[in-house]
């Protein structure tokens, strides 16, 4: 799963075989949270507040090129299109 950010010791993925809704993984030590890009709503897992709060805002700033990488990942997979 690729790293797509890091900030404070939260580290950012992507898992692109991932189905369903758009999501990134983000994983401050112990903790692991998944987040909807379009909402960027924590969807499972969890987080401190504090890291919490780093992550969503992060998010919400990123989120058309977070939903961009997501669509172009997906794009990627699709038979016959490589």
């Amino acid at each position: 799963m690729p790293v797509i950010a890091r900030f404070y010791g939260i580290l950012v993925k992507m898992y692109f075989k991932d189905h369903g809704v758009p999501h990134f993984h983000a994983v401050y030590g112990e903790y692991n949270a998944v987040f909807e890009i379009e909402t960027v709503r924590l969807i499972e897992g969890d987080l401190p507040p504090r890291a919490l709060h780093m992550v969503t805002e992060w998010a919400e700033r990123y989120r058309t090129e977070l939903l961009d990488m997501w669509k172009e990942q997906i794009f990627k997979q699709l038979p016959g299109l490589e």
